[in-house]
């Protein structure tokens, strides 16, 4: 499934051809996607305005000029395309990859912009809803999402906190999107390694008994953002289905210092990449550099 750093990229591909410009036309090409969209979804839609595109964790927030909010969700498979005059908006052609099926094109906005958006989700765990702007705090949706990793608040004696007391792995409190957002298993395996921390390690031993940050939770705080802000850059992880809005391939995937690279020496010792399994998903470390 996206993370943050994919979601993200989408989001920058899609600004330029959604904020500001009204939706001309709505095609809802079956009435459900994960969950069966609104009622009069492409009505509500209609000559509403993208105020702002934003993000929130893994969801994105298209703010409309109606007062609602468009909550999109890519799930396991979902993509977006964008296209004007007929023609893709193309990439780096290194990463480009000609568009999926077109049968699995559900959902499609024709932008005052000129631009035709179009998602795409073959296994349809996507999702849409429109939700009041007075009442989006209250959604369940993000209601008990944890703070934004790139955030400026989000620092080592907020995540010690969250920590603090916790008895189960650093690895699936990274994960619990109640703890951080828009973490995901790939990340969260990148940022372990770079702060040097076992995915093993105890969650609540990045605190002290206040549950005040030590070393560790400075350490790691640091690798998060480090390694979140390199994938945005590299345009995310091209692994199975995601694709940048402009159909072409992120690339952090070359850089994965130990996901998915199992039995491959350790980038930073002598140390042989292990990888084991933890609430049902493989985790990649060094036994060697990280305790």
């Amino acid at each position: 499934m996206p993370e943050l750093p994919e979601v993200e990229t989408v989001r920058r591909g899609l600004a330029p051809a959604m904020e500001g410009a009204r939706f001309t036309r709505v095609e809802a090409r079956r009435r459900d996607l994960r969950w069966p969209l609104p009622k009069d979804f492409a009505q509500r839609l209609q000559g509403q305005k993208v105020e702002g595109l934003g993000r929130r964790a893994k969801y994105l927030l298209a703010d409309l000029s109606s007062g609602d909010v468009l909550i999109m969700h890519l799930g396991m498979s979902g993509s977006f395309r964008l296209r004007r005059n007929g023609e893709t908006f193309l990439g780096d052609p290194r990463y480009f990859e000609t568009a999926k099926d077109a049968k699995h094109d559900h959902v499609v906005f024709h932008m005052s912009s000129g631009a035709t958006v179009t998602f795409n989700d073959p296994r349809r765990f996507g999702s849409m809803k429109l939700v009041q702007r007075a009442k989006l705090e209250r959604e369940p949706l993000l209601r008990g999402l944890g703070p934004e990793p790139l955030g400026n608040e989000f620092d080592a004696a907020m995540l010690a906190k969250a920590c603090a007391g916790k008895k189960t792995s650093i690895k699936a409190a990274l994960s619990d999107q109640r703890v951080v957002a828009g973490l995901g298993n790939i990340y969260v395996c990148e940022a372990l390694f770079r702060a040097r921390l076992s995915p093993k390690r105890q969650a609540s031993t990045i605190a002290d008994r206040n549950g005040e940050p030590n070393e560790r939770a400075v350490a790691l705080v640091d690798a998060i953002k480090a390694v979140l802000h390199d994938a945005i850059k590299a345009g995310g992880s091209s692994l199975r289905d995601h694709r940048k809005a402009d159909g072409s391939l992120g690339y952090f995937q070359h850089s994965f210092r130990v996901y998915d690279r199992a039995g491959e020496p350790c980038p930073h010792c002598k140390g042989k990449i292990k990888r084991i399994v933890q609430t049902g998903r493989s985790t990649f470390y060094c036994p060697s550099c990280q305790k």
